[in-house]
């Protein structure tokens, strides 16, 4: 059995590793250091972000499902906090695949544990952990969500949004998405 203790590397803005769109998108709001456990590549990797409101339309939970499943044959590296119930059980689509993966937690990382579902992953160097939290919180906050949201939005080169509740938090992430020209697919 593999071991559970996993290495924990900090990038700070001044490292060549660092992601320089963090900086041109986000401005002072940048994170000064970012935590990773994982696959360091991936990070340079053109990443498809994927985001989905807590709720959604029965329709766009199977057409969701079916884009994921092709991202997944595609080889897509998907960009994602994996924390909403349809955005969870895209992760679990996507661990089937062979591609890479990269979850962002709302929450420090230093002590996490690799979940079981995605140790195979881990193991095969296509799975990347990547927060902007040194510390805390350790429990996912509203503010900590919206943030690390922040965060995906800001390093994605396309984004899938599944579903943006009218008024939600999703629709404030597509207007930055849009404000960045960055491409918005979609799962039809």
């Amino acid at each position: 059995m593999a071991s559970l203790f996993v290495k924990v590397h900090r990038i700070t803005q001044g490292d060549p590793l660092y992601p320089r769109v963090l900086l041109k998108r986000l401005g002072a709001a940048a994170p000064g250091q970012l935590t990773l456990v994982g696959n360091l590549d991936l990070i340079a990797h053109y990443k498809t972000a994927l985001f989905c409101s807590a709720r959604a339309p029965g329709d766009v939970i199977l057409r969701t499902f079916d884009f994921m499943q092709r991202l997944r044959d595609d080889g897509v590296t998907v960009i994602s906090g994996f924390h909403s119930p349809i955005e969870r059980e895209c992760l679990r689509i996507l661990l089937r695949g062979q591609q890479p993966i990269i979850i962002c937690p709302a929450r420090a990382i230093e002590t996490m544990r690799i979940p079981t579902e995605c140790r195979p992953a881990f193991e095969a160097g296509r799975l990347l952990f990547l927060s902007r939290f040194i510390g805390e919180p350790r429990r996912v906050t509203r503010e900590s969500a919206l943030r690390r949201n922040e965060l995906v939005a800001a390093l994605a080169d396309d984004a899938c949004i599944a579903y943006a509740a009218p008024g939600g938090y999703t629709e404030r992430i597509v207007e930055r998405l849009k404000s960045w020209s960055v491409p918005l697919l979609s799962v039809c």
